[in-house]
């Protein structure tokens, strides 16, 4: 196994999702052309994002994929953590993200903004 498929495997973040005690399963929460969006409740109130691109397009530059974040119940600048690369990440509404084909962004949100 190569070395960056066993990262992915052994993710430790990826998996507390994954093993997460609330035992929520995840659900689509929308599509947009080619790109799939899904959620999932974590427990202490935490959300996990998932955005795949499922199509052969790459999507960045000129033409990103545009996150709707009233799409998943959440209103306004959200923080997370990347669990790809467990940097910090802030999360808007039609915030450009790129995404090559066939990739995958995951994202935890612990303290998710819902309306009010």
């Amino acid at each position: 196994m190569k070395p960056e498929v066993k990262d992915i495997l052994t993710r430790r973040e990826v998996i507390a999702v994954d093993q997460d005690p609330l035992g929520k399963q995840g659900t689509r929460a929308y599509t947009d052309g080619e790109v799939e969006v899904w959620t999932k409740p974590l427990s202490h109130g935490g959300l996990a994002v998932a955005i795949f691109n499922v199509g052969d397009t790459r999507f960045a530059g000129t033409h990103p994929f545009l996150l709707d974040l009233k799409r998943l119940g959440l209103h306004g600048k959200q923080q997370g953590t990347d669990l790809w690369t467990g940097k910090a990440v802030s999360l808007d509404d039609h915030q450009a993200i790129g995404l090559a084909s066939h990739d995958v962004w995951l994202v935890r949100i612990d303290a998710p903004h819902a309306p009010h």
